[in-house]
């Protein structure tokens, strides 16, 4: 039995399912539901917030319990809604939440944004086994967070706050992500979303009902027996009024294809690793690391590193978000992207063979400038993800390139932006799903929280979307403008989160006299004051902005 699969029985062994179920991963398969675009209105330039769609009493499910969950499902419940939350690990706090077993690795080949990063377990299986088998179980039914044991937030507390509550008094700039932790967990506490949100709980399929008037939202759930090692897997379907997709941005790892770099993955397993899987530098003392990636997680690896590896190369395409190469300390170089990983000196035959911790890894590095890298011992893809909402298969296209999606699809192959969103929020062809947690780039806790009131209001009836025609009308021209891929939904251009906020704000804010309820908040002037020390910074880190006055240009 190989590493990948030892403690469990054949069937937990990670499969990808026949092309023509790869649309529900479930067993048994989900009936095919209706369409895409649910019509309530014989006008289709009339408004889509009727009040068979929106209001109080609707129900509601909250996919993950991160900030983005834990922000929604607070403000959904606040107005009025019937709320429940679906989190597949075994507690709040998404990404802060560090676990010190990495996820299992993802296949060193391309695989679509549609499979994301979950794997497949038979509804209604049993399992019995001992204390490593299990702990392996939890992992392949909720694969941890790339928190790492260093982890520290990178925006000041000051613009990290929420309107559910106030970082504890004396937090400092920086903190721990045990302390981010603490921070999630207690406005989820302070919230009441303890009482409504469903742990070990993972989100297999999101589709419409027959009748185009619910979603209907299939669930597995892993009931553990208290103080046995022994667990079960429950498999529910339920129906809601609406649905809210709040599960992150660091799910699916994005596996480079370059030459050569799956057979070094074949041959020297625990030796080349994504990020995801990176929890602590000892690993790497007085080795050569090659970390590939220059954005901001690539440079947190670089900098642990820095103070255990003998030398750090970190390889770059250039691209517009990487960090400066300044930041990095002594020992870390910066290289050319990687062209090749040559194939290994010798043939190696039989199991995965075994290398000394000091002995480097038998092959070399080519890179774009003819730079060729040898005596490497260690290899981390900080590669970055890939958009990926496996439980909407519907909304995928494995085949279709970003470049030109139709208006139904949110996901295309290429797995770099989620499409087709109103204010990166509502769904435009049916605002019953929406997204939170989309843009990047931002002060995550507070421009979340803000994104979470607006849709609160939308959802309890309190404000009013514009027309389907209109809405797509407003995205058509933010296409135009930004250009489809990543930089579509970053806010990174100093000002930019700030008009979000305020767009917002005034949006729902009109409805206020005619529906009632308090009007949303904007930036304060402590946050503001903040913002323009944090844009000073940015103009600094990425040089595109500071040469173009504050605006990235394409």
């Amino acid at each position: 039995m190989s590493a990948a699969t030892a403690g469990f029985p054949h069937d937990f062994a990670p499969r990808l399912p026949p092309k023509a179920d790869r649309h529900t991963h479930l067993e048994p398969k989900i009936p095919q539901a209706t369409p895409l675009i649910v019509e309530t209105d014989s006008n289709p330039g009339s408004t889509l917030n009727s009040e068979s769609r929106f209001g109080v009493n609707k129900t509601v499910a909250v996919i993950g319990s991160g900030i983005s969950g834990v922000c929604a499902a607070a403000h959904l419940l606040k107005n009025g809604l019937s709320v429940t939350v679906f989190e597949r690990s075994n507690g709040a706090g998404g990404v802060w939440k560090f676990d010190e077993r990495p996820p299992e690795d993802p296949p060193y080949v391309y695989r679509p944004p549609s499979y994301g990063d979950q794997h497949h377990i038979p509804s209604r299986a049993v399992f019995d086994g001992g204390d490593a088998d299990f702990s392996n179980l939890e992992v392949r039914f909720a694969p941890p967070s790339p928190c790492y044991v260093g982890l520290k937030t990178n925006i000041p507390t000051p613009l990290m706050g929420t309107t559910l509550g106030n970082w504890p008094e004396g937090s400092p700039a920086s903190v721990s992500h045990s302390a981010a932790l603490q921070y999630i967990r207690s406005l989820a506490q302070r919230s009441g979303l303890d009482a409504v949100t469903e742990f070990h709980t993972r989100v297999e399929d999101v589709r419409k009902t027959s009748d185009g008037s619910k979603w209907r939202v299939t669930t597995l759930a892993l009931e553990i027996e208290d103080g046995i090692l022994s667990a079960r897997f429950t498999q529910k379907v339920r129906d809601f009024d609406l649905v809210v997709v709040a599960s992150g941005h660091y799910n699916m790892p994005r596996i480079p294809q370059i030459e050569g770099l799956k057979e070094w993955k074949d041959s020297f397993h625990d030796r080349v690793i994504h990020s995801k899987r990176y929890r602590d530098p000892e690993k790497y003392r007085d080795q050569n690391v090659l970390v590939i990636g220059a954005g901001v997680s690539a440079t947190d690896v670089c900098k642990e590193l820095g103070e255990v590896s003998n030398k750090t190369y970190q390889s770059t395409r250039n691209g517009r978000f990487d960090l400066p190469a300044s930041v990095l300390p002594r020992n870390a170089v910066r290289v050319a992207s990687v062209e090749k990983f040559v194939p290994l000196k010798a043939k190696i035959e039989g199991e995965e063979p075994t290398l000394g911790k000091n002995q480097p890894i038998p092959g070399s590095i080519v890179l774009t400038d003819g730079t060729v890298l040898q005596d490497i011992h260690q290899v981390v893809l900080a590669t970055g993800y890939v958009v990926s909402y496996p439980f909407l298969p519907q909304f995928h296209a494995d085949t279709a390139v970003d470049a030109d999606p139709n208006d139904e699809l949110v996901v295309t192959s290429d797995g770099i932006m989620t499409h087709n969103l109103h204010k990166d929020i509502f769904y435009i062809n049916d605002p019953t799903l929406a997204f939170i947690g989309v843009p990047y780039h931002v002060a995550t806790f507070s421009l979340f929280d803000f994104q979470a009131q607006a849709l609160a209001r939308v959802f309890a009836g309190r404000a009013k979307l514009p027309t389907q025609e209109d809405m797509r009308r407003e995205y058509e021209e933010r296409v135009k403008s930004n250009g489809r891929g990543r930089f579509f939904h970053s806010l990174v251009t100093p000002g930019h989160e700030i008009a979000y906020v305020r767009d917002l704000a005034e949006w729902v804010n009109s409805y206020v006299t005619e529906t009632g309820g308090e009007p949303m908040p904007v930036h304060s002037e402590e946050f503001l004051k903040e913002y323009e020390v944090l844009k000073s910074r940015l103009r600094g880190l990425y040089p595109e902005v500071a040469k173009n006055d504050g605006e990235l240009q394409e």
